[in-house]
């Protein structure tokens, strides 16, 4: 691979690369871009989500610490990587900056790239970190977002790369064997601590801060920083959990968000901030695929609680309250029945209930009590876990969620169906009928 002659330096990103131990980052964004060379699948699905489609006949490139011509740059100044990719005669390009370990990215680095993605023709620029976005095109820098630049800045965290590389592995999309053995390498080295990569393992310090204010029968101010940082690291946290979700039903988890909310990152924090206020909450939806219905997570601070479960529509072919219960009950098949709960809704303006799944399985007609009259329209099934102590504390409260959000999942979420009415039927005709119904048509002929 030559290289272009637009660059002054710049070494082909290497599979095995010849680098100082200590060189962790350098290690690390080399290998994954050889990787995202030579594996074609893996390009195609980074690459799709930023919008770019590499076609069958089209080659990508990658190159690491590049420095243009007539730029005059310090090792600190130089991107970490560029990534070309050339169909025909068009060429896209994009410069890559990426950190490793606890090490963040800055919003004044990344401007420079900025500057000199424009001042050289590079599409784009991508940036790689610990850190997690919603979705590629909503960097989790704010700076960033505000910027004025029309050159746009993609973000993949490296755990969004680990789990789409174990998706793909988990299918039968690589195609080429030697591929497929590059890819699973991959992971491996991902994997391994030593690449750097971490999951969201903490809340910030103003979690417990907010927490205390809460306990304390305090009101969260309309303007706090520290309600702002908090909501944040929620958003760092569900994104992770929906990754953690990805790799163990291998499958796309995906948060569900609203268009507005997809494209506008601040107008979500906004709104959660007001929930948070409001209802003292922290809330998620995510979205998996063939699920009965999303899940629903909440962090409840009063009751320093956090809430896991689904929805479901109640079957309308059955007559009572108690039948449309006893079908939900036979879908729930755990034997970790201590802290799950069911909230049923009713018509109108009547309040919803609550019981234990215990409590139902003992006696199902309950949920009837002063509901004479009425049938039960739909279900929440949950589990709610009280944490204690443990939920302000900003390592254990992640901990703890990234454990229950799953063992729901597994224990209940996975066997619920949502009743479906059946497709109507071809009523049947006796002989009788049909000869009825022709001598009609006969005499109305003759007629």
């Amino acid at each position: 691979m030559i290289r272009p002659d637009y660059l002054v330096q710049g070494e082909r990103a290497r599979l095995f690369p010849v680098l100082a131990t200590t060189s962790k980052e350098g290690r690390t964004t080399s290998v994954f871009l050889a990787c995202l060379q030579l594996v074609d699948e893996l390009g195609q699905d980074l690459l799709a989500s930023i919008g770019q489609k590499r076609g069958k006949r089209a080659s990508l490139e990658a190159y690491t610490e590049v420095v243009f011509k007539g730029e005059k740059t310090t090792a600190n100044d130089r991107p970490d990587g560029l990534i070309v990719l050339k169909s025909g005669t068009k060429e896209w390009r994009a410069l890559l900056e990426a950190k490793v370990g606890t090490a963040s990215l800055e919003a004044e680095q990344i401007e420079k790239y900025r500057k000199l993605a424009k001042d050289h023709a590079v599409d784009c620029v991508i940036t790689i970190s610990n850190q997690f976005a919603s979705t590629p095109s909503n960097h989790p820098i704010e700076e960033v977002r505000k910027s004025r630049s029309k050159i746009p800045v993609f973000h993949w965290s490296w755990m969004y790369i680990f789990t789409s590389i174990d998706l793909m592995l988990g299918t039968e999309g690589i195609r080429d064997e030697d591929q497929r053995v590059v890819l699973a390498e991959l992971l491996r080295f991902l994997g391994h601590e030593s690449a750097g990569l971490r999951g969201f393992e903490r809340m910030p310090p103003e979690w417990s801060e907010l927490n205390k204010l809460v306990s304390a029968g305090g009101k969260i101010p309309a303007k706090s920083d520290i309600a702002e940082a908090v909501v944040g690291a929620w958003h760092q946290e569900t994104r992770d959990l929906s990754l953690i979700l990805s790799r163990q039903t291998e499958s796309r988890v995906q948060q569900k968000l609203s268009r507005k909310f997809l494209n506008d990152p601040v107008e979500r924090t906004k709104s959660d901030l007001q929930i948070l206020r409001e209802e003292c909450q922290l809330k998620a939806s995510l979205e998996i695929s063939d699920a009965a219905s999303l899940l629903e997570v909440a962090a409840d601070l009063p009751r320093r609680t956090i809430e896991v479960g689904m929805r479901l529509k109640a079957p309308e072919d059955r007559v009572s309250s108690k039948a449309r219960v006893n079908w939900l009950l036979r879908q729930i098949k755990t034997e970790n029945t201590g802290d799950v709960f069911v909230r049923l809704y009713w018509p109108g303006r009547s309040e919803n209930t609550q019981f234990s799944y215990d409590e139902l399985v003992a006696d199902p007609s309950i949920v009837e009590s002063g509901k004479s009259g009425l049938q039960v329209t739909s279900f929440h099934v949950f589990k709610a876990r009280r944490l204690g102590g443990r939920f302000i504390q900003t390592v254990n409260f992640v901990t703890d969620l990234e454990a229950i959000v799953p063992e729901f999942y597994r224990d209940i979420g996975q066997n619920l169906v949502q009743w479906r009415k059946s497709p109507p039927k071809i009523r049947e005709t006796s002989t009788s009928e049909v000869a009825e119904v022709v001598a009609e048509i006969e005499e109305g002929e003759l007629e």
